[in-house]
């Protein structure tokens, strides 16, 4: 059996409130992720939105340019902010995500940005599900009336570690996109996401811990905290669930870190007692991961 995760890691999810002022959130964010790197963290995370309020009304208004890289620190601050953050807690550093302008298209997109220690960009993802829903009397949300599309599975290398997939939010209800990546070799699953006080309560710990037993792997879901003043009430919950779908560590709707920490052992643990790897049947259905699939880094 191959070795996923070739050392233990410590994980932490930040769970914050953005506002209204960038620079503000900016800094909240440097004080949290140094707070999770001094407890340990190797690999921290930060939730959906983190630099901004959440909703279609601020994706064009907070907007960064990311292309061509590296943007200038004028054209995208949390950029040089989470580059700069990732040497200084010595850590890798997944930052949630941002809404991002392409210049060219004109086109916005929802954006995470994950920096290795050394302060170098290693994996981008664009959203690549967008959150358009109806539930009546209860909420409406069309992500699509600002945001396009990414169009990748991103798959990144912890060269110390091993291979994370990372996906946001909306993305999690899709089991493709977490199927390949644990397919081609990823020991967690990362999911930062912006679930709201509706479809929180209903799915959100059953999608992670779905994906988890789906693929034996670890999944991690960071949320934003609640901010019961902000136009968008955000679940929170951030959570980590273990590949036999254990909650290892659950916030609630506060401010918070949740850590945990995760070893090769559990997955293997977890195949070898429950083997659905060596028992897929593609003689009776495709294999996802085979074929044509466009994999980000």
């Amino acid at each position: 059996m191959a070795t996923l995760l070739k050392k233990p890691l410590k994980l932490a999810l930040i769970q914050l409130a953005s506002g209204a002022d960038k620079t503000a959130n900016l800094s909240h964010v440097r004080t949290k992720v140094l707070e999770a790197a001094k407890a340990g963290a190797s690999l921290i995370v930060l939730p959906e939105c983190f630099n901004s309020p959440y909703g279609t009304q601020y994706f064009s208004k907070y907007a960064e340019t990311l292309l061509p890289s590296p943007p200038t620190r004028e054209q995208s601050p949390s950029y040089h902010t989470l580059s700069e953050l990732a040497i200084e807690a010595k850590s890798y550093l997944v930052g949630g995500s941002i809404p991002e302008l392409e210049p060219e298209s004109k086109k916005y997109y929802n954006t995470s940005l994950v920096f290795s220690p050394t302060g170098a960009l290693i994996g981008t993802h664009r959203k690549t599900h967008l959150f358009d829903i109806d539930i009546p009397g209860k909420i409406t949300f069309k992500e699509s009336e600002v945001l396009s599309p990414g169009n990748k599975i991103t798959i990144i290398n912890l060269p110390e570690y091993g291979k994370i997939g990372l996906a946001i939010c909306y993305d999690v209800r899709f089991p493709e996109l977490a199927m390949v990546a644990a397919r081609k070799g990823a020991f967690l699953l990362v999911y930062p996401g912006a679930f709201n006080t509706t479809t929180g309560p209903m799915h959100w710990s059953l999608l992670g811990r779905a994906r988890a037993v789906d693929n034996q792997v670890y999944v991690a879901l960071c949320s934003p905290a609640r901010d019961i003043k902000a136009t968008y009430h955000a679940y929170g919950h951030s959570l980590v669930a273990s590949p036999n779908a254990d909650i290892l560590g659950e916030l609630d709707e506060k401010e918070d870190i949740v850590y945990a920490d995760l070893n090769n052992e559990t997955i293997e643990t977890s195949r070898k007692g429950i083997p659905v790897y060596t028992q897929r049947r593609f003689d009776v259905y495709p294999d996802v991961s085979e074929g044509n699939v466009v994999i980000g880094e």
